[in-house]
């Protein structure tokens, strides 16, 4: 499938509509310039206004139970002031993290399942609005200290579904020196499944192990029965107009519009394997998959594989060029199914010489591999699936935090450290 996708130089688009008169968000820190709680119909919602756009990472702790949100790049406003608990919010606490961040936790009252989502500035509204909704729901509460000895070896494992793209008669690109595009995510993806299955706490499920075609349903299924934790399509990208365009990239669904040209035109190539190879009519899958994009595209999924994908390119970038340094967003149909975490991992460019060099080399695809599971055990480390083995570690951790600022004298340094690093410090 030469030519997968056109480079054209154009502009990068915000995935957000800057506000007019604003600068460049990652130039500066984001002002937090207040934070409203309210608690509608059984429910508590925050709202954070900031004077620009910022990265955050939302996440939830147990013991007793908190939900707590770093927000990157950021700082509290002069007059900024904390407001008191309300409904289900019992405190709400900030400080400013070691990393030019700020935290904010908001102690509950019980076990809530939060969602995030970042709306641009309006009209009426000039700033940025990053708001949280958390409803209660003991199902998906954080696994609590008093719970560990019932988890059966610590939790159960994190299930990480690995896609090889494309496979059997759907060649993918052809890059240099004939070099076919499957054989790349094939190989690179049973390195990665066999580094997950060497690890406590994780199993690799591949949607392939060999030379064949899997259909867009069938990839679904897999994911499906195997109650995956985290989705990841592996592919190598080309440039069919003998450019020099080289390195890898990461990227997730967007159900809104890609952010950027090249985004659109990769996006659309890799969709167009299931309709033309895989005999999937895509129109069909729209009103059957309605509700779940609609989810995706508002809920917990969209934030959650933002923040393991930007965990993922990190990692990649320590290894290789990056062709993208952040995050792409564009309407992959094989990210849209599972309701968790997902990414397209494009690993480099096989129409370069030096990047389909590296990528048949198999001592770089091992390296490769490690680096994605690199980025996959910091973003499962932050941010645990309640009642896995991350979990459990993250209770125990916590725990042992607990017992350790009892222990510390009240107004030492030490307990002000340990209220720092549990972010509970009050500005």
């Amino acid at each position: 499938m030469l030519g997968k996708c056109a480079l054209i130089t154009g502009i990068l688009l915000a995935a957000l509509v800057a506000a007019p008169g604003h600068a460049a968000p990652a130039l500066r820190q984001a002002e937090i310039r207040a934070l409203q709680l309210s608690a509608p119909a059984g429910r508590a919602r925050a709202v954070l206004l900031l004077d620009h756009s910022a990265d955050y990472k939302l996440f939830q702790l147990s013991h007793p139970d908190r939900v707590v949100l770093d927000v990157h790049d950021s700082r509290l406003a002069g007059n900024f002031a904390a407001p008191a608990g309300v409904g289900l919010v019992k405190d709400v606490r900030t400080g400013a993290r070691p990393d030019d961040g700020v935290r904010v936790v908001f102690d509950m009252d019980t076990g809530v399942r939060p969602k995030s989502f970042l709306l641009p500035p309006t009209p009426d509204s000039p700033g940025y609005r990053l708001v949280l909704e958390m409803t209660p729901d003991s199902a998906v509460r954080a696994v609590q200290a008093p719970e560990l000895a019932n988890l059966p070896n610590g939790g159960r494992k994190v299930v990480v579904v690995i896609d090889p793209g494309h496979g059997g008669r759907d060649t993918g690109a052809i890059g240099y020196d004939g070099i076919e595009e499957k054989n790349i995510t094939l190989a690179v993806g049973k390195d990665l499944a066999r580094l997950i299955n060497a690890q406590r706490g994780m199993k690799a499920v591949l949607t392939r192990t060999g030379d064949y075609y899997v259909t867009l349903d069938q990839r679904r299924e897999i994911a499906r029965n195997a109650n995956a934790d985290m989705f990841i399509s592996i592919h190598a990208n080309a440039c069919p107009d003998d450019c020099d365009t080289r390195g890898g990239s990461v990227w997730i669904l967007s159900t809104k519009g890609a952010s950027s040209t090249a985004a659109k035109l990769l996006a659309q190539s890799e969709n167009d394997s299931f309709k033309l190879v895989g005999g999937v009519n895509l129109h069909d899958q729209q009103s059957s998959l309605a509700s779940v994009l609609l989810s995706l595209s508002q809920g917990v999924t969209m934030d959650a594989s933002r923040r393991a994908a930007t965990d993922v390119l990190q990692s990649i970038g320590r290894i290789e060029p990056l062709y993208k340094d952040r995050v792409e967003h564009a309407n992959f149909v094989v990210l849209r199914a599972p309701d968790v975490p997902s990414m397209l991992i494009e690993t480099a460019f096989v129409t370069d010489r030096q990047d389909a060099l590296r990528l048949i080399n198999s001592r770089f695809q091992e390296k490769l591999a490690h680096s994605i599971l690199s980025g996959v055990k910091s973003y499962f480390m932050n941010t645990p699936p309640p009642g896995t083995w991350f979990a459990y570690q993250a209770a125990k951790r916590m725990r042992t935090a607990d017992a350790a600022r009892q222990q510390a004298p009240w107004h030492g340094p030490g307990a002000r450290a340990l209220d720092i690093l549990d972010g509970s410090a009050k500005n």
